[in-house]
């Protein structure tokens, strides 16, 4: 679990971006160190559509690096079309009920 939160609650694109390469970084550790079969990348299509990271270098990781043997699961909504393309699977959901939306606060480790 990485990350600080709602980026839109820091007001602070700077730290943000340096909170998402370091996610980001940290990741891809993960993915490459042979002690996972499975990454789970959470709210990275918002750290994309943010362009908090470049969705090339995402791809390009993802297309060369990434062993054969790992699956890697992204979330988050409004994943770019670079990302689809690649990806093997593509699931679409629709939020029916939230918590956040009935004014409960964001939980570690559930939503950040």
């Amino acid at each position: 679990r990485m990350g600080e939160g709602f980026t839109w609650e820091t007001q602070d694109r700077q730290r943000d971006i340096a909170a998402a390469r370091e996610a980001w970084e940290a990741a891809k550790e993960l993915i490459v160190s042979g002690e996972h079969h499975l990454v789970l990348c959470d709210e990275l299509n918002i750290v994309l559509r943010y362009d908090y990271l470049p969705v090339e270098e995402v791809v390009e990781f993802l297309k060369t690096e990434k062993p054969e043997n790992v699956h890697v699961v992204i979330t988050g909504r409004n994943a770019k079309d670079e990302l689809i393309e690649v990806a093997d699977l593509v699931t679409e959901m629709e939020q029916v009920k939230h918590p956040f939306r009935s004014g409960v606060k964001p939980q570690s480790g559930i939503e950040y």
